[in-house]
């Protein structure tokens, strides 16, 4: 019998501008042993999302930086293989962070959660629409943005995993919602499958003029995912009593110099608005009530979802540079082994 061994893909050195594939190291070693109250877990699938590039640096966060020559940091679907917890069993499949390899120790103290059994959904959905990223749009929107019907709200990102649930969210809110994003394909399947009143080509269009087009009466809710100049615009267009959101900024993460501040970022003072950011991770003592309400507004068809799914470990930083350069479609997830 074939005795099993551990990939890991470890941060072989920080990343200085642009992640590179160099940035990391594939090895093999030995599957490790839970030790007391922890689990060895089998990991299935892998999320790959953008705070992973904040990760890499050292600096203070809400998360410890990852140590150089330790394995990477992600969100997986895993299958507990060895348990020495009673709380779970061998074959209990759980969400975990079991980072970038076959095999990881977890504990029931590091978010860890059981998936449950029986429900007609894929298992991929438990990280993304079911998962911290329909969460972050469940929150984020409703707890930091509260959308009123009747409201504009500007999506940026629109077409990404947390930005194309952003938006249904809104809707089914009753707001009017512009979305942005980077192809005109992508338009078209926020605009004509996922009912936004309407989609702004950021690579071809001009964003000021664009967005004053498709919000005549200015901005209420904007919910960033990006910063930079999305950002400065969709401040020159806030309302009275605006909100604005900072979920993330993904074409701030690879500077290498402090960006500069958003011009029109006085427009917060004039017009009574506000600009609040949150971390997903403040709301797990929530995520039960998010869950529950997304996936019943997934079985009233209420809420679409994609998922872009990469084949095999090794692909995992190649994959990654995805989210940089807006070619993933949707939630962009590794599958590690099959299920």
């Amino acid at each position: 019998m074939t005795t099993p061994t551990n990939r890991q893909i470890l941060l072989a050195q920080r990343p200085v501008g642009v992640v590179k594939e160099g940035d990391f190291k594939l090895t093999e070693g030995a599957v490790p042993e839970a030790g007391p109250n922890e689990l060895l877990v089998q990991n299935m699938y892998l999320s790959l999302d953008p705070a992973m590039r904040g990760w890499m640096t050292d600096r203070p966060s809400y998360m410890p930086p990852v140590a150089l020559g330790a394995p990477m940091r992600g969100a997986t679907i895993s299958k507990v293989i060895q348990s020495n917890h009673s709380d779970y069993q061998p074959g209990d499949l759980v969400r975990a962070l079991g980072g970038w390899q076959d095999y990881g120790i977890v504990r029931p103290e590091d978010r860890l959660a059981k998936i449950p059994e029986g429900l007609p959904v894929p298992i991929t959905s438990h990280l993304s629409i079911l998962g911290m990223t329909g969460l972050t749009a469940y929150f984020g929107l409703l707890d930091v943005g509260e959308p009123k019907a009747g409201e504009t709200v500007v999506v940026s990102t629109a077409a990404g995993a947390v930005g194309s649930i952003v938006g249904q969210i809104a809707k089914i809110r009753g707001c009017r919602v512009i979305g942005l994003t980077g192809s005109d394909e992508k338009c078209a399947w926020i605009r004509d499958e996922l009912g936004y009143d309407g989609a702004i080509n950021y690579k071809t269009e001009n964003i000021g003029e664009a967005l004053k087009k498709a919000c005549p009466k200015g901005i209420d809710v904007y919910f960033d995912n990006v910063g930079g100049e999305i950002l400065n615009a969709c401040l020159g267009l806030i309302n009275l009593k605006g909100r604005v959101v900072i979920c993330g900024a993904i074409t701030q993460y690879n500077a290498t110099e402090q960006p500069a501040g958003p011009a029109n970022y006085l427009n917060l003072l004039i017009r009574s608005a506000r600009m609040e950011g949150f971390i997903v991770m403040n709301y797990l003592d929530r995520a039960m009530e998010g869950g529950l309400q997304l996936a019943q507004w997934m079985t009233e068809g209420k809420l679409h979802y994609r998922e872009d799914i990469v084949d095999g470990l090794e692909n995992a930083p190649k994959a990654l540079l995805r989210l940089f350069d807006g070619s993933n479609q949707g939630k962009l997830i590794v599958r590690i082994t099959p299920e």
